[in-house]
């Protein structure tokens, strides 16, 4: 088992806070014959539309020296399990979960703003001293 982000606790409890139920901790799915393990899985019900809306997160602490090679590490994985869910027929929504100021640092950025378009890529942005969810782009 791959060892867990420093912040994946921090993230756990701001999802709870949110009113998720964590159902996966870690979520395993399947590619190339291999399974991978996104960090977190979760739901939570939909009371108006009487459904439930299910989430898999991946959790990026960015804490390396460049900021670049923090953004290519997150996003190969993140790209990984995003085909590995389609394949699947998964009814998930991947979110690469990232602090606050690694988005305004990184993908608040015309270039970072950029790829989230392009590339498809949903963030969840939280607090770590709030330990609580400021904003999701999807």
């Amino acid at each position: 088992m791959a060892a867990k982000d420093i912040y994946h606790e921090h993230v756990k409890r701001a999802l709870e806070k949110d009113g998720w139920h964590i159902t996966h901790d870690p979520l395993s799915v399947k590619l190339l014959g291999r399974t991978l393990q996104i960090d977190l899985g979760a739901e939570r019900i939909l009371a108006a539309e009487k459904g439930e809306e299910r989430i898999a997160v991946e959790v990026k602490s960015f804490i390396g020296t460049s900021r670049v090679q923090d953004l290519k590490e997150a996003l190969g994985p993140y790209m990984l399990y995003r085909s590995a869910l389609r394949r699947t027929a998964s009814d998930r929504r991947l979110f690469l979960a990232v602090r606050d100021d690694v988005y305004e640092s990184v993908f608040e950025h015309p270039e970072g703003l950029l790829l989230q378009v392009e590339d498809e890529i949903h963030l969840l942005v939280f607090s770590v001293e709030r330990e609580e969810i400021v904003k999701w782009i999807s």
